[in-house]
């Protein structure tokens, strides 16, 4: 089952709520997925520095002093914000690759979530009302963002097993839906020389399209491809630094509805998740339509 959402902003006096329009979203579709939760929040950024999401069981102890030990590592400032089990790492963008390795030989209990100059993901187990209050995202501001609620049938319920997956640069994604040739594309993208943290279906559709869109391709592209090379059902929103993508697989059988304004883009499981957005009554709705690739840029 789980529940999707997804809000692309035209309109910039919208973007200081998009905390609070995506969170009240994806609460809606609590019942779709009671197991964990999570949003990925595009915001504020600068092509000189890059942010590195990070997630501990233990912030207490893995999050104390880390900043002063990973600047005298790479050589650089480095700023922390914690939010509960999260920590958004900012370091200058020519030095994330050193810092992203340092954190992990640093505090090898941590995980990154995800990295890039404006993406930052928070996720846990937990209803989703739990973990918005958890990291305090309706207060949250940005272009554009995506979220899920899980109900696990793939893989255990665990923080990792949460989505959005992230596994390219301002890059990640979310599912709904279940893919029969995961094991395949994974070993196939090993090869490649993509590295995977979990056994979730959904991470290795993340790694696809960052795969496909490293190689060259756009986010169009990218989902275009999945449409011939992925077997399953499904139904993926991603988001990329600039954009905003949705696709369904031919069958289309996992529901989907979207709403386009003049001041938005939104993407919900079901219709009641846009009910509130600001506008909806005069939005043009419609499901999406099965093989079809639809996005947005900036």
């Amino acid at each position: 089952m789980c529940g999707i959402v997804g809000l692309f902003l035209k309109d910039k006096s919208l973007e200081p709520k998009l905390g609070e329009m995506l969170s009240d979203m994806l609460v809606t579709l609590t019942d779709r997925g009671p197991d964990s939760a999570g949003i990925a929040i595009y915001g504020a950024g600068d092509r000189n520095h890059s942010k590195i999401t990070i997630q501990s069981a233990d912030p207490a102890h893995d999050f104390d002093g880390l900043v002063a030990e990973l600047g005298a590592r790479i050589g650089g400032k480095a700023d922390i914000a914690v939010k509960s089990t999260h920590a958004v790492i900012e370091v200058p963008t020519a030095k994330v690759e050193a810092a992203r390795d340092a954190i992990l030989e640093l505090r090898p209990s941590v995980r990154i979530m995800g990295v890039g100059e404006v993406i930052e993901i928070f996720k846990e187990v937990g209803l989703p009302a739990d973990v918005v209050k958890r990291f305090d995202l309706t207060k949250m501001s940005g272009t554009h963002g995506i979220g899920h609620t899980r109900m696990a049938t793939e893989s255990a319920v665990t923080t990792m097993g949460a989505h959005p997956f992230s596994t390219g640069p301002d890059q990640c994604l979310v599912h709904n839906g279940s893919l029969s040739n995961h094991n395949n594309v994974r070993r196939e993208l090993r090869r490649e020389g993509m590295t995977f943290e979990t056994e979730n279906d959904t991470e290795v559709a993340a790694a696809f399209i960052s795969n496909k869109m490293a190689h060259g391709d756009n986010l169009g592209g990218a989902l275009e491809k999945t449409l011939t090379d992925l077997d399953g059902f499904f139904t993926f929103v991603v988001g990329t630094k600039n954009g905003f993508g949705v696709v369904r697989d031919p069958i289309a059988c996992k529901p989907a509805v979207m709403a386009e304004t003049d001041r938005y883009v939104a993407f919900g499981s079901e219709y009641r998740a846009l009910a509130n957005l600001p506008g909806i009554e005069d939005a043009r709705v419609w499901e999406p339509e099965p093989s079809k690739v639809y996005f947005w840029e900036h």
